[in-house]
């Protein structure tokens, strides 16, 4: 049973100010354990009512004195409510720290300025992209009025962001991404009492129709054969650059782009490329093979040292912060796809290439072959990861390279 705070208004004697007033306190209490909250003003001892709690008749700005006593506590009895009636676990320090935040911030502008300088300060680089692209989108769907109140965002108002969306021609998994990450900032709202819970739209405008599993895109064995005995001698560096990086991908089991970007010549060892997995950060290791050694040879240069990349993406001299990398990766891959999308047409190929369908063909041309789903979700980060993590760490080497002698 969750033991309820109780919040009072009290005139603390045990700190006299230098013109002989005492300051005006908000004490909170839960579990014995208290946190006194400055009301930011103070009276005369003469003033105070100490058996009621409050100021007397004769206190001068008696009435101001009383609307702020009243405002505060309930701003606190407010949250303790809240609190109590989710059974959320609270102290009486946090419920000041959310009152603290509460004051920073209101609107739903000003909760993803909070929410996006945190990740900045942070570094969590990946929840930033995502909550300014958010941020962005909502910005422009409500013509830079984004001060609103957390109330304002109804069912109403989603499905007219829906409309707004649709008439640009999301797709369902931007669609799906964009409210999630509002339902987030929502939720964090919730939690910081700017927003009550019965204001949550949510429970009604339910997000489940946006989850349509992205379209599947796999080529066939003979696709890749055919992109491997594609004459590219007069195309340009770029480009067959690209084709590289595709089958390397191919070939070292459906390793992801940013992998790649930051693979070094340490990472290589006895004919395995060992890693840690840059979203996952979990330890992959594969085996090379003749395709992929050759592509490696063509980057790495004689006077190389352990700690430069294998493929001209990224370069130490410039790219140094987690943001210039990320930045440095994103635009690359860009470049990448429009090349890729080249090299498919060069092929007939229907399916537009991207280095997404390398690491898809990857996965289903091993299970076309019968190869261990739980070893294909080891090598590629699936979704159903809590499921065949049980099996994953029992998988030697072996089992891993005589799965990948599937992929030509």
């Amino acid at each position: 049973m969750h033991m309820k705070a109780h919040a009072e208004v009290i005139c603390y004697k045990s700190k006299v100010l230098s013109d002989g007033t005492f300051p005006l306190m908000l004490r909170i209490t839960k579990s014995r354990k208290r946190k006194y909250v400055s009301l930011g003003i103070s009276i005369e001892e003469k003033f105070w009512d100490f058996e009621k709690n409050k100021p007397k008749r004769n206190c001068p700005n008696k009435e101001a004195i009383e609307k702020l006593i009243t405002s505060k506590l309930s701003e606190y009895n407010n949250l303790i409510m809240t609190m109590t009636t989710e059974r959320k676990e609270y102290t009486p320090q946090s419920l000041s720290q959310i009152i603290d935040n509460k004051v920073e911030c209101r609107t739903v502008g000003e909760m993803y300025n909070l929410l996006i300088a945190e990740m900045e300060k942070s570094g969590r680089l990946g929840n930033l992209a995502v909550y300014k692209y958010s941020r962005d989108s909502l910005l422009n769907f409500t013509r830079n009025k984004l001060d609103i109140p957390f109330s304002d965002i109804d069912t109403n108002w989603l499905k007219k962001y829906e409309s707004w969306l649709e008439g640009r021609e999301c797709k369902d998994t931007t669609k799906s991404q964009l409210f999630r990450t509002l339902r987030s900032v929502f939720n964090k709202a919730i939690e910081q009492g700017i927003v009550k819970q019965d204001c949550y739209p949510f429970n009604r405008f339910k997000l489940t129709k946006f989850d349509l599993k992205t379209q599947k895109r796999a080529i066939s064995k003979e696709d890749v054969q055919k992109i491997i005995a594609l004459n590219l001698s007069e195309e340009s560096d770029y480009m067959r650059l690209a084709r590289d990086l595709f089958l390397f991908s191919y070939f070292e089991a459906g390793i992801n782009f940013t992998d790649i970007a930051l693979i070094t010549i340490a990472d290589i060892n006895e004919g395995r490329i060992n890693y840690i997995r840059k979203k996952t950060k979990k330890a992959i290791s594969t085996p090379l093979c003749d395709v992929t050694n050759g592509i490696i040879s063509k980057y790495v240069t004689e006077n190389h040292s352990d700690t430069d990349y294998i493929f001209p993406i990224l370069n130490r001299d410039v790219h140094k912060t987690e943001l210039q990398k990320r930045n440095r990766i994103h635009k690359c891959l860009g470049h990448i796809n429009l090349k890729l999308k080249d090299i498919g047409e060069m092929i007939d190929l229907k399916t537009p290439l991207t280095t997404y369908v390398a690491r898809h063909t990857f996965a289903t041309v091993l299970k076309r072959s019968g190869v261990n789903i739980a070893i294909i979700s080891e090598s590629l980060g699936h979704s159903d990861l809590a499921t065949t993590q049980i099996y994953l760490d029992s998988f030697e080497n072996s089992q891993i390279d005589e799965a990948m002698q599937h992929l030509l």
